[in-house]
């Protein structure tokens, strides 16, 4: 289940309650829902209930339970929790993340109409002639994006405190893991990792179609950094290659698509700021 998927979820399920006459409001045109700042919170949080709440004149408990009720029963939903005033923090079914992986690997990377929410199209950015002359075309691209007050001349340095650095290095990674798998005689077939430390990652994959479609370049610079920094993070403690005399599990293949989606969303992304996306590095 995609953020766009579950999205239609939560409208759907607001129209039931309204219709059931459990919640005396009217729909909203739209929902949103967005992946919460902790960890711990669910895969995906949304304010549905504080809005109805506005229209109902409830408790944004209240509403926030009757929509509970009804998002927990939905498929592909393994439970949902209400934090706070009224926020409902929704964790998908353990095989919500492979459908994610599978529609990013569906099509060809090439080709933004079917490559499962990849775009791929530049974005327009201009760095002065000074600045390329200075840091090169990809991290002049890059510095135009930056938070104030960074250095820019950390551009220039391959180390972990350089955003674009980790975020090319990550895609290298993912095509090293592709590479190396392929000599073992294995390849990427989506399925359960069944790990939590892959839950950010997998929501932030499933975020890029979302984040895309505003053709904002800062916020795609950003989505992109927490991209490359879950997937560092996950993989350092999730081996996606067999280790010694270990055969490859359908585990490691689940892992290895894994990775092979992050590389495509990496080399999307890197594409629409027109940068380049190494596969060596």
């Amino acid at each position: 289940m995609t953020p766009a998927d579950l999205t239609r979820t939560v409208l759907h399920t607001v129209r039931c309650a309204v219709e059931a006459d459990e919640l005396p409001a009217v729909v909203p045109e739209r929902v949103s829902v967005r992946v919460p700042p902790r960890p711990g919170c669910g895969d995906y949080a949304t304010n549905v209930a504080l809005r109805v709440a506005q229209e109902t004149g409830r408790p944004a408990h209240e509403v926030a339970e009757v929509l509970r009720r009804r998002l927990a029963r939905r498929p592909g939903i393994a439970h949902v929790e209400i934090a706070g005033p009224g926020f409902l923090n929704i964790t998908l079914a353990s095989d919500a993340g492979a459908g994610i992986v599978r529609d990013l690997l569906g099509g060809d990377s090439g080709d933004s109409k079917e490559s499962g929410g990849l775009h791929g199209e530049p974005l327009p950015l201009s760095p002065a002639p000074a600045l390329v002359a200075r840091l090169g075309s990809d991290a002049a691209r890059w510095a135009l994006l930056c938070p104030p007050g960074l250095d820019r001349d950390l551009l220039l340095v391959q180390r972990e405190a350089n955003p674009l650095f980790r975020v090319r290095y990550a895609h290298a990674r993912t095509h090293a893991l592709v590479r190396n798998a392929r000599d073992l005689g294995f390849d990427a077939v989506p399925g359960d990792v069944d790990e939590a430390s892959a839950a950010p990652l997998l929501a932030a994959l499933g975020d890029h179609s979302r984040v895309s479609s505003t053709r904002a370049p800062e916020r795609l610079a950003r989505h992109l950094e927490r991209v490359a920094d879950a997937f560092l993070r996950w993989q350092a403690g999730c081996p996606t290659l067999p280790r010694g005399d270990e055969k490859p599990s359908v585990v490691h293949r689940a892992r290895l698509a894994l990775a092979e989606a992050t590389g495509k969303v990496l080399a999307d992304g890197l594409n629409q700021l027109g940068i380049t996306a190494p596969v060596h590095l």
